[in-house]
């Protein structure tokens, strides 16, 4: 079955983020903010907490698989280093980041993000795989992005457009079980690019909602590199909320993705620094507890759709 990703009915325009100069930045700031965060130790700790304890509301799993999709550079292995940097409390390249313009990331890697110890991993797998492109041959295809969903591609396999995963592929899991489906897909895209991201690529992700949608998994957003459009976020990210270029910026986001922005969350990951900072903690424990919310959204849904799973 072949999957038409280009530009099409429906295809989204550019979306242009406004460019302010360091004169009018000031305009930007709210005096209240949009969104309500706690930017306290205590916010810190209970989000790590909570998080490190997280168990399914399904007791029949043991574990939440989430997959981020997004671009190539949009942030989506540095998010998942970034999120286990938050608990060793050092950064941590878990999940390795490339700096070219092709996928670094080409096989399908799963993360079991490790807690407060290294010796008691969370309930929380984060799965990696090469960035989506705004044409079948240029990235992730939907034929393979719904094969990992439903649970049928094996772990470590490598993707390529020509070589699409069949029933023959080696590892193939012919009757996957709610353990091997994802339970949650999280959009990555970043924040400093949403202006320069093609029509093509504004199909795809709306292609892949609607084919996502129809198997009854829950999706939600990240937006990275806020810190990179808006001056005052990048010298105190707890101004990211006090940000017209942010919620601006998360507005455009929203329209390329098709996505109401109450399903998206800024974030800012961790890249050049060797250290971690609370208040950059609290913004990525923040989309993850966002993140898990959806994962028990869809345990529920899959409870009511099959009576024998117990809750």
């Amino acid at each position: 079955m072949s999957f038409n990703f280009g530009p099409g009915p429906g295809s989204c325009p550019h979306f242009s983020t406004p460019v302010l100069h360091a004169a009018e930045q000031w305009k930007s700031k709210m005096e209240s903010p949009w969104r309500e965060v706690a930017w306290t130790e205590d916010r810190r700790e209970t989000l790590m907490e909570s998080i490190s304890s997280y168990k399914p509301v399904c007791e029949a799993l043991s574990e939440a698989r989430v997959l981020l999709l997004g671009p190539v550079g949009a942030g989506k292995s540095s998010f998942i280093s970034s999120v286990q940097s938050v608990f060793t409390g050092r950064f941590t390249n878990r999940a390795m980041v490339g700096s070219s313009s092709a996928s670094f990331t080409k096989k399908l890697l799963l993360f079991n993000i490790r807690g407060r110890s290294p010796e008691q991993p969370t309930a929380l797998v984060l799965c990696d795989v090469m960035g989506l492109g705004d044409g079948e041959t240029t990235g992730l295809t939907l034929h393979d992005t719904l094969a990992i969903i439903k649970g049928h591609a094996p772990e470590g396999h490598k993707f390529s457009p020509e070589q699409p995963v069949r029933s023959e592929t080696v590892g193939y899991v012919k009757k996957p079980s709610l353990k091997d489906k994802v339970h949650c897909v999280v959009f990555v895209v970043d924040a400093s690019k949403v202006s320069s991201y093609t029509k093509g690529l504004g199909t795809t992700f709306q292609q892949l909602r609607e084919h996502i949608s129809d198997l009854g998994v829950h999706q939600v957003a990240l937006l990275t590199h806020v810190d990179q459009v808006c001056q005052e976020t990048a010298r105190d990210i707890t101004q990211v909320y006090n940000s017209r270029i942010v919620q601006q910026t998360m507005t455009n986001a929203g329209a390329l993705l098709g996505m109401s922005t109450s399903y998206i969350v800024p974030v800012k990951n961790y890249s050049s620094e060797l250290d971690v900072d609370e208040n950059t903690d609290i913004l990525l424990l923040s989309a993850v507890d966002h993140i898990l919310q959806y994962v028990d959204l869809h345990f529920q849904d899959c409870a009511a759709t099959y009576p024998k799973l117990s809750l």
